[in-house]
């Protein structure tokens, strides 16, 4: 009687694995949440205004309030049910294969060094032109980076790109890429192509080319180190036992 529960379970957690799963709920259920309070406050545009300032990115909050939490949280505030939805699925879309490869822990870690690079590369560009106090927000800059990452690993792999039109990831990644460096030159559409691009970049220097000491960025491995702290500690009293009870401890112990 349980084995229909596992075969649904194993066919809805390889459509949606932990990481993308949670992502998919957090950012969905963080737009519902702040439409439902807007819609319910007695001053919805003051409403705005303190969201904008607390949680969404931009150079005057981070170097001058030291918000530095909003390299994180921007990445869970969208402008609008469209935005959500398009971000949305195509981390569904291209975000699953990702994870189901490299594992939840080095897919969430992309995906947060390629969002928070994004942010990096917004509010540095933001304030040299003087836009110090224009918000961006959205997941879409750790999306690129996932794209990018498809590209990379499943090159000559066909995919929707735009949702309609079959072509193979390689030729998306460079499309889309040209796309928005194209569009960084051009007039202000309400469209961050310095985070998309700012997105690539970082995902495409942590894949393809790790500089010295860039291992920082990696997020610290705690399982691991008490792992091996737990193995030299059991080697050391093993060490200390084959001691007291006449033998050597030799280099078979490994």
């Amino acid at each position: 009687m349980a084995q229909p529960n596992r075969l649904s379970r194993s066919i809805i957690s390889s459509y949606f694995p932990p990481g993308v799963k949670w992502l998919l709920i957090s950012n969905t259920a963080i737009y519902i949440l702040f439409d439902i309070m807007a819609r319910i406050s007695s001053n919805p545009f003051a409403f705005e205004v303190n969201k904008r300032a607390l949680f969404e990115l931009s150079a005057v909050a981070v170097f001058k309030n030291f918000f530095v939490w909003q390299f994180v949280t921007y990445l869970f505030i969208h402008g609008g049910i469209w935005h959500l939805i398009v971000n949305m699925l195509t981390l569904w879309m291209f975000g699953t294969t990702l994870e189901q490869t490299w594992g939840t822990r080095l897919f969430l870690k992309y995906y947060f060094i390629c969002g928070i690079g994004a942010g990096v590369c917004v509010i540095l560009v933001n304030a040299a032109v003087g836009d110090w106090g224009v918000p961006t927000l959205g997941a879409s800059g750790a999306i690129m980076g996932l794209l990018l990452a498809f590209g990379i690993l499943f090159p000559d792999m066909r995919v929707l790109m735009g949702f309609l039109f079959p072509i193979k990831a390689k030729y998306m990644v460079m499309i889309y890429a040209a796309v928005e460096l194209y569009s960084s030159f051009g007039p202000n559409t309400g469209i961050s192509s310095v985070a998309h691009l700012g997105g690539m970049l970082v995902g495409y220097i942590y894949l393809k080319a790790p500089l010295p000491g860039f291992h920082i960025l990696h997020l610290p491995d705690v399982g691991g180190w008490y792992r091996q702290w737990r193995l030299q500690r059991a080697k050391k009293k093993f060490q200390v036992y084959m001691r007291k009870q006449g033998g050597r401890g030799g280099p078979w112990v490994n």
